[in-house]
Formats: structure tokens, sequence, C-alpha cells
């Protein structure tokens, strides 16, 4: 196997990438808290080692492994249900000895790989009633399972991803038309339930999240909005260049307590206070970035399943990337989201180092790689009826 790859062929742009903005992270989450950075460092090094390994593992026969990936998925959130420890009201960890993850972040990438061949599969025949609804009985168990832990932005966040992988498997534009006519209004409908109504549609501590970011000048909610204040004032407050690296400034808003959790949901905090404008924007663009390589290389993928893997991580980075900065920038309600390869959090991280596997091996099977000769190309950019 290891033969038939090409050294030219390993996207080491991309992989360059990774290590800068994990090292950024490293500094972030040290500066955040110092007695995790060794703890950041160690998992840093461990996900480039998982991550050389998948990428040199045939994507095509693990895929032939997918519906194992969907029950050991389901398996995984029952183990969170039944065994999962309980913080803050939320049962999303599972406890092993001294060593604690949280199975939803492996699950996206499991989801990723059996959506990326259950819709391969079933690719001409995408756009049947029996198809869609199949696929969406596959996706909502899962759902269902994290939403009762309570985790309603991982619930929101993979339900966009399926929506993505869908898209980009051909799902026939009539379909998509018809579903956000019938989808937008049932948001509308949802909102006004949660905001004028009594009814537990979601947690408590949830509703007064949406609530005091459509109600901000309601005193009744400024608890719930001074955590966002406080990061907005310390992204603020790094100006250009920033005050710099593990900074002793009193009025530090990172040093002084006043962002909660800043090594992991509000680290983006950090790195405008610590790093300014100039080093928030490298973060940016560096996720960018990555996001840019893994859909080129989902451009150049030898079949469907490959594009679908490309896509699906890069969709993932996006919208994770997006809700932590847009919460700690203030754009939307709080909810804790960790800022990829970034946000102190050894699931979440090897995770996302397992995805970038996947990617780098696709990229090694494009069209030149033996098989992949034939002038492949998937739906999503195809004439859509």
């Amino acid at each position: 196997m290891l033969k038939r790859y090409k050294l030219r062929n390993y996207n080491f742009r991309l992989v360059i990438m990774l290590v800068a903005i994990s090292s950024i992270g490293i500094l972030l989450v040290g500066s955040a808290d110092p007695s995790l950075q060794k703890k950041q460092l160690i998992g840093v090094i461990g996900g480039l080692i998982l991550m050389v390994i998948v990428s040199l593992m045939d994507y095509s026969w693990l895929l032939n492994f997918y519906w194992i990936f969907y029950v050991l998925n389901i398996v995984l959130l029952l183990a969170v249900a039944f065994m999962g420890s309980n913080k803050k009201g939320a049962s999303r960890w599972i406890q092993i000895g001294g060593f604690q993850f949280q199975p939803t972040e492996v699950c996206k990438i499991l989801l990723i790989m059996f959506f990326a061949m259950f819709l391969m599969k079933h690719e001409e025949n995408l756009s049947t009633l029996k198809t869609i609804l199949e696929a969406l009985m596959l996706i909502a168990i899962p759902l269902i399972l994290i939403i009762r832990q309570p985790d309603l932005k991982n619930t929101l966040t993979i339900a966009a991803l399926f929506c993505i992988l869908m898209y980009v498997a051909g799902l026939s534009y009539k379909i998509i038309g018809g579903t956000i006519l019938v989808v937008v209004p049932l948001v509308v409908v949802l909102l006004l339930l949660i905001t004028q109504t009594d009814i537990p549609i979601i947690n408590n501590y949830q509703k007064d999240r949406i609530m005091a970011k459509l109600f901000s000048e309601d005193a009744e909610y400024s608890d719930d909005l001074r955590q966002q204040e406080n990061s907005i004032t310390a992204i603020g407050s790094g100006q250009l260049t920033g005050k710099g690296l593990n900074n002793n400034e009193v009025s530090s808003a990172n040093k002084g307590k006043f962002v909660a959790e800043s090594q992991n949901d509000f680290i983006f905090a950090v790195a405008g206070e610590e790093l300014g404008y100039t080093g928030s924007c490298v973060l940016l663009l560096l996720l960018f970035g990555i996001v840019f390589e893994s859909i080129r290389m989902s451009r150049r993928a030898k079949d469907l399943s490959g594009a679908l893997i490309c896509c699906g991580v890069a969709s993932l980075v996006a919208i994770q990337g997006f809700i932590n900065v847009a919460v700690a920038t203030g754009l939307i309600p709080n909810t804790g989201t960790p800022l990829p390869f970034v946000s102190y959090g050894l699931t979440s991280l090897w995770s996302l180092y397992i995805g970038m596997g996947l990617v780098l091996n696709v990229g090694l099977q494009n069209r030149t790689y033996p098989g992949g000769e034939k002038k492949y190309e998937y739906r999503a950019y195809r004439t859509r009826h």
C-alpha cells in the first residue's frame, strides 16, 4: 500500500498550517492556565502522530466497516446516557480511571465516515423519498441521544454537518428548496414558543442564554451576558498588537479571571487580548486555510466518499470555528464550543486530527492514484435536477 502512495501528493501545506495553529494553541492555553500547557503539548504531539498513521491507511478500506462505525457511535452515546459523569447539569463525559473523554467529539468523525459511504452507495437514488427518509432516521437516533445529554450546540452542529453532506452528495435543489420553505417557519415558531411561553422545549439555562441575547437590556439576564461582555472587552483591549503572552497587567481580563473557561470556550478572547487584532487575524487565516485546503482536496478525490470525507471535516472545522469566534465576540448566544486545534480539550483535538488524517489520505489517493484514473466527478459538481 505505502509503495503506491506518492510523496508529492502529501499535502504538506495543510500539515504546516495544522502545526502552526496548534503551536499557537499551546501558547494560548499555557497563558490561560499554565498547568494545562504540558497536557496540551502532549495532546498536539499525540494528535500529529495519530494524523500521520491515519493518513497512511486506505480510507476506502476503512469505509468497508461503515456500519460498525455507526453502531460504535450509538454505543458510545448510550454509554454517556448510562455511565456519563455529570458536570454543571449535563452528562457528556465518560470517566475511565484518570482519563476523561467526550464521546460526542469522536462521534462527529464516525458519522462523517458512515455517511460518506452510505451516501455514495445511494448516490443514484439520493433524491428518492425512501433514501431521504432512511438517511433522516439514521441521523435522528444520534441527534436524540445527544440532545438528551443535554448538548444543544453539538446537536445543531451535527444537524448542519448532515445537511452539508447531503448537499455535497447531490441532493436535488427542488428538495433543498422545499425543505427550506418548511424549516424556516418551524424555526420561527420554535423561537416564539421559547421566548414567549413557558413550554419546556429546552433547558432553562439554554433558554436564559437565548433570552439574554434577544433582550440584552433586561437586567434579569445581565448575569448571562457578563461572560460575553468581558470577552468582548478583552478582545478590544488587545488593540492592534496585543498585550503579549503571559503578561501580568492588572487590567488583563485573562489574568484577572474576568473570563471563565478562557482555556477552552473563550480561548479567542485570550488571543484577542494577548496577540491583538494581528494575532487574531492570523488564527482566522490559518483556520480558513485548513478549510480551503480540505475542500480543494475534495475536488481531486477519486470517488464521492473521499469528497464527502474532505467536505465533512472541512465543514466541522468551519462550523466549530465560527461558533467559537461568534460567541467570544457576542454575535450569537453563549454556548461552549472549542476553537479547532487551539482550545484545550484532548478528545476534540485528537478527533479533529484523525479527521485531518483521513483528508490527507484522500489527497494521497487522488485521480492519478491506481484505480482512480477515471475522471470521476461527483454529483455536487454536476447539473442538479
